[in-house]
């Protein structure tokens, strides 16, 4: 019997250093030489620091910025390890929300931040993704439509010609990938920092 059983064995251990071990190292050594900026994680340099990465978003909330998706993300309750607390863009609990379209939590929820939007910006209808989280909960993206909606906000807040802003944001919107997959977008941390003036990389 240990004769019929020692090749399964030595099949499985090989297997598992090739597959779990071998491959792994070997895949990210060859994406460490030939893409070193997105093996690192894309993280988004300024003045020599990191203060972000280009694939995770981050909790914008003054009016002087530009605002990202909303993150459905959540952490341990500090205080009661049972419960979660919402922990926007945290990337240790990748996650969506899992309500369906006629959860009565959500539909609140919506409509509350279509409103609290319209506010600020009643001329315009409110792009879907300002109010939708997303698959992941890190988007890091807004659509041009959500960029552009945005900007009466932060003009005023920042005492600046909305022009100006509008054209920041044309500046940085990204096209499809490879002229044809998925849909322009814009890096919302990006453009905040070149909104405060920084050197962004």
């Amino acid at each position: 019997m240990l004769k019929e059983i020692r090749p399964a064995i030595v099949v499985l251990v090989a297997l598992t250093v090739i597959t779990g071990l071998v491959y792994p190292l070997v895949m990210t050594g060859i994406a460490g030489v030939i893409f070193p900026y997105q093996a690192q994680g894309s993280m988004i340099e300024q003045d020599g620091k990191v203060v972000g990465s280009a694939l995770i978003g981050q909790e914008f909330t003054s009016d002087k910025y530009f605002h990202g998706r909303p993150s459905a993300t959540v952490a341990p309750d500090p205080n009661d390890a049972t419960k979660t607390v919402p922990a926007p863009y945290n990337a240790a609990n990748s996650g969506g929300l899992n309500l369906g379209p006629t959860n009565k939590a959500l539909v609140e929820r919506v409509q509350g931040d279509v409103e609290k939007l319209k506010q600020k910006n009643p001329s315009a209808a409110v792009p879907i993704d300002l109010v939708t989280t997303s698959g992941g909960g890190l988007d890091p993206h807004i659509s041009p439509d959500a960029a552009f909606f945005q900007v009466p906000r932060v003009a005023k807040a920042r005492n600046l010609p909305e022009d100006r802003v509008r054209q920041l944001v044309e500046q940085h919107i990204e096209g499809r990938m490879l002229g044809f997959l998925g849909e322009p977008r814009v890096n919302v941390l990006a453009l905040n920092l070149a909104l405060d003036g920084g050197s962004v990389r």
